[in-house]
């Protein structure tokens, strides 16, 4: 049956064969993941904690050992009984869905392509795959630089020598998570501005404008995320942010192309 020919309930039982599918992926991932995850937590979730993190390396190398060399002054402690296994199943959902994201989207690819015009299919088959390759190397910097920087300022961190830092399992995987997921969110900023772009809400010509103040903003902000203060570490979070913008005009204008080929063709 085409989809010119299908009624409504034919599209709910297309809609339920493609969350069962869904479902039953996101399942058996994190069956494969809960598995494993006993073997990969110590040296990939806990890898910042520890002084001999190749970022924390490099980064004492680079500055003559002025940042980040010597030991992590922190230890993780679980506090609850529940929170070793509780931390247990959400790592496994979270590596579940970061492995099982692929074949999801070609689910959704699948249950949405029937319903798209010819020439919104390319257009919206780029958006998914674009969104996706970003959002996994959003995660990839906020596990490789943003959250080890941000954990190793922040443990190390004291207002009185009395006082010893003991990080809860619970604060360390809730920061952890957050820094990733946020760094993959913001890598979707160049696919907002190619969308904004098509639609004639931004220009290249007002990106490259305030080119000046966005450096200024994103070098607050990498400031923020990045408090020690020292050039290297701000530079390490600041330079993808940057390119984010850059490659962000580099869309705008294929969107901007793309809005005036489409009103030139309903003309």
């Amino acid at each position: 049956m085409s989809q010119a020919e299908m009624t409504f309930w034919d599209h709910l039982e297309e809609l339920r064969k493609t969350l069962f599918r869904a479902i039953g992926i996101l399942l058996v991932a994190f069956v494969v993941c809960f598995i494993f995850v006993p073997k990969i937590f110590d040296g990939f979730i806990l890898g910042p904690s520890r002084a001999d993190f190749f970022l924390y390396e490099w980064l004492a190398s680079v500055s003559g050992g002025r940042v980040f060399a010597g030991d992590v002054s922190a230890d993780i402690i679980a506090i609850n009984v529940t929170t070793q296994f509780m931390t247990h199943i959400s790592v496994a959902f979270a590596l579940a869905l970061t492995v099982s994201f692929p074949f999801l989207v070609v689910e959704l690819w699948r249950f949405l392509e029937p319903a798209l015009y010819k020439g919104e299919k390319g257009p919206v088959a780029f958006a998914f795959i674009f969104g996706g390759l970003m959002f996994y190397l959003g995660c990839a910097v906020g596990y490789v630089a943003v959250f080890p920087v941000m954990f190793r300022f922040l443990s190390d961190y004291t207002i009185s020598t009395e006082i010893a830092n003991r990080i809860s399992l619970d604060s360390y995987m809730h920061n952890f998570f957050t820094m990733i997921f946020l760094m993959g969110v913001l890598f979707e900023i160049p696919l907002l501005t190619w969308l904004l772009s098509r639609l004639g809400a931004v220009t290249p010509a007002f990106l490259r404008k305030y080119r000046r103040h966005a450096i200024v903003i994103l070098l607050i902000l990498a400031a923020v995320i990045t408090p020690t203060g020292d050039p290297f570490t701000l530079m390490v979070v600041f330079l993808p942010l940057y390119l984010l913008f850059e490659l962000g005009i580099l869309l705008s204008a294929a969107g901007a192309r793309a809005r005036t080929k489409r009103l030139e063709q309903t003309d």
